[in-house]
């Protein structure tokens, strides 16, 4: 062994729950995510532990997408969505009687989509249970992020903000998983200093920093990317590994933009007859996706292509053993310089696998497969492992930086969304007010203060400015974070100048209901 490769993927969706609407487009989020990553996820896990595979993955679950996971409405919406696409599939296969080519496909879709059902159904509908399982077995890490997915650095200006972010979620991951978070996701690799305080309170020992974050710490890393750094105060910091990353991530040169892979936007929820699709649409009044597509990305302006299972297969395999090759190539090269194995960590979008790159499962296992069989320079191994196998590593401040547009804050802070922070700093100076104040509250003056709480918590998350910049949903978005500013702002009068609405409380507890404990106090 020569070296060791860190997969993490980060698995995150807004929360999103509206059970005043019997059926609610961006609800659909969450179940095209479980039906398209996180099902197919977790049954190539469940394949390497079933074949006796030695292979370590972290997964990161965010606690907004936990608190779905777990809600029985959703749940109960989800399998009734699942079995609206196995009718329709079967109602594919009648259409397309008379061409095999399609046939064969709709055959293909319905398998596929009774199989996820079967999964679902063999876990009891909960696969926050089925993974933290796979947790309890040694098989996968586990890992936390901010309660809602905050920019950190965006809420450094008010420190109790961000210490009520990461306490949150790791008191939330207690109550998932039965034990607490080793490490953490920061959203969007998102760095500003002060963060590791909080970390440290929350006993939690590593994170991941984008590359440059690493490369621009204070002494230059002796090791580059290729080992952690320690902040001073004792917190590890792992630097995503820029060429994996490149060669998935990449417009240019990633894996999922090869031309015989699945085209995400040809779905038939466009194609067909609308009445045809309409009782399976995620929104009755609107075309929209409903998981089934015909058509390969094909390439260039012309035409697109029908897709063919067994080429993106054969791709998928071709891809995974470059993308073995290329980091067998890199630990060698790299092991002649250092003093210990190097680390690559190669962190992703869990929702990329499945979801925008329709045979990203099958990528993970075939290279999963091929790393543990065919070859001993490379071993799997959590960020976790890595420190109890070595320790000591260098101390060093991180530098600012997160992952996205520019390597810094610009995608959500920008002239698109920057009316939200003036809001937010004041809703988050008054919670720190509320905390004081009534740091012994009972009855119905704690239920305020829990869901005054929740709505700040919802308001900062990073969903929404994010949204609006890139305009997929921006009305959504922006009637998101004013309906929780507001409701705030209600609460926030109601305790401190007339009185508690108990009715009017009671129906938001039942909408916003995540965090059912979560301590105002935190705040203070």
């Amino acid at each position: 062994m020569q070296g060791y490769l860190s997969l993490v993927l980060h698995a995150h969706l807004p929360f999103v729950r509206h059970p005043e609407h019997e059926k609610f487009l961006e609800e659909s989020w969450l179940f095209e995510a479980i039906t398209e990553a996180y099902i197919p996820l977790l049954q190539t896990l469940e394949g390497w532990r079933r074949d006796g595979m030695d292979t370590r993955l972290t997964l990161s679950l965010s606690p907004t997408l936990c608190a779905m996971l777990l809600d029985p409405l959703l749940r109960g919406r989800y399998e009734r969505h699942l079995n609206s696409l196995i009718e329709l599939a079967e109602k594919e296969i009648h259409r397309t009687h008379w061409d095999r080519t399609f046939r064969e496909h709709a055959w293909m879709y319905h398998h596929r989509f009774v199989s996820i059902r079967d999964t679902w159904r063999a876990g009891e509908g909960n696969l926050v249970g089925a993974f933290r399982r796979l947790q309890d077995e040694g098989h996968i890490e586990i890992v936390t992020t901010a309660a809602t997915h905050a920019l950190l650095p965006l809420l450094a200006g008010h420190p109790p903000s961000l210490r009520a972010q990461i306490l949150t979620a790791r008191d939330h991951y207690r109550s998932c998983f039965g034990r607490d978070p080793v490490g953490i996701w920061l959203p969007e690799c998102a760095y500003v200093e002060g963060v590791e305080a909080f970390l440290q309170e929350a006993n939690i020992r590593w994170f991941i920093l984008d590359t440059h974050g690493v490369l621009h710490a204070r002494p230059r890393p002796r090791y580059s990317t290729f080992a952690p750094i320690y902040t001073p105060n004792g917190i590890a910091a792992f630097g995503r590994d820029f060429d994996s990353s490149r060669q998935v991530w990449s417009k240019h040169e990633g894996y999922p933009g090869d031309a015989r892979y699945r085209d995400f936007y040809r779905d038939i929820g466009f194609d067909l007859d609308f009445d045809y699709v309409k009782p399976h649409l995620p929104s009755p009044e609107n075309r929209g996706f409903t998981g089934i597509k015909y058509y390969r990305i094909t390439g260039g302006a012309g035409d697109k292509q029908i897709y063919q299972r067994d080429l993106a297969l054969q791709a998928a395999g071709e891809h995974a053993q470059h993308f073995l090759d290329e980091r067998i190539k890199q630990a060698q090269g790299v092991a002649r310089f250092l003093d210990r194995p190097p680390i690559a960590v190669a962190p992703y979008d869990a929702e990329l696998f499945g979801h925008w790159w329709y045979e990203g499962p099958e990528f993970l296992d075939y290279f999963a497969r091929k790393l543990f069989y065919d070859q001993k320079v490379l071993t799997l191994i959590t960020p976790s492992e890595y420190l109890h196998r070595h320790p000591t590593n260098q101390i060093a401040a991180p530098g600012a930086s997160s992952w996205g547009e520019e390597g810094y804050w610009r995608a959500w802070l920008n002239e698109s969304n920057e009316w939200i922070y003036p809001h937010l700093q004041i809703a988050q100076e008054r919670m720190t007010g509320l905390a004081k104040k009534f740091h012994t509250a009972t009855g119905l003056k704690a239920r305020a203060l829990r869901q005054a709480a929740r709505e700040l918590l919802l308001a900062q998350a990073s969903d929404w400015p994010f949204i609006l910049r890139t305009g997929t949903s921006p009305d959504y978005a922006r009637r998101r974070v004013k309906d929780h500013l507001l409701r705030f702002i209600a609460l926030h009068e109601q305790l401190t100048v007339t009185a508690v609405d108990e009715k009017w409380l009671r129906e938001l507890e039942s909408r916003d209901n995540l965090f059912p404990d979560v301590h105002w106090s935190y705040w203070k």
